[in-house]
């Protein structure tokens, strides 16, 4: 099993809103199941072998072309956004923005706003660590659940 399977694993479950999703193949079972927040977490063991699986054969489809969600590393958190609306770095147009890559912030440190209906959201951090990548340009929209940052926790 490898990373481009478990992506695509990953996009059969967003494809068909799947909450979880358990797939045997080559002496190996997964097991992703999407948590409240939205972040997908997964489990490998050896499995029971399986003859003829329907995952076999939903994992072997080319067709299958879904976006897919990024997948943190243990030591990795998703900032995801809570809402839809539009993403904006910083307080002010002329302010300097609330983070950058390799700032280290704070649990609960501003990161950045979300305008929705003309409310400014601020948008904090639930961990402590180092900002390591941003995933949104300032000014544009941002649907529920995206990805905004990667913060690797401390």
């Amino acid at each position: 099993m490898n990373l481009k399977e478990l992506k695509e694993m990953i996009g059969l479950m967003n494809e068909n809103g799947l909450s979880e999703i358990e797939i045997e193949k080559d002496n190996v079972k997964v097991k992703l199941k999407k948590q409240i927040s939205g972040v997908v977490s997964h489990e490998i063991a050896k499995p029971i072998p399986v003859m003829g699986s329907i995952a076999q054969h939903a994992l072997t489809k080319e067709e299958t072309k879904s976006p897919v969600l990024p997948v943190a590393a243990a030591n990795e958190f998703i900032v995801r956004s809570p809402m839809v609306g539009t993403f904006y770095s910083a307080s002010t147009p002329d302010a300097e923005p609330f983070v950058s890559v390799g700032k280290v912030v704070k649990e609960e440190d501003a990161l950045c706003i979300i305008e929705a209906m003309k409310l400014m959201n601020e948008i904090k951090a639930e961990v402590a660590g180092t900002i390591t990548e941003i995933l949104v340009k300032n000014g544009h929209a941002v649907e529920y659940d995206q990805p905004l940052f990667h913060i690797k926790r401390s």
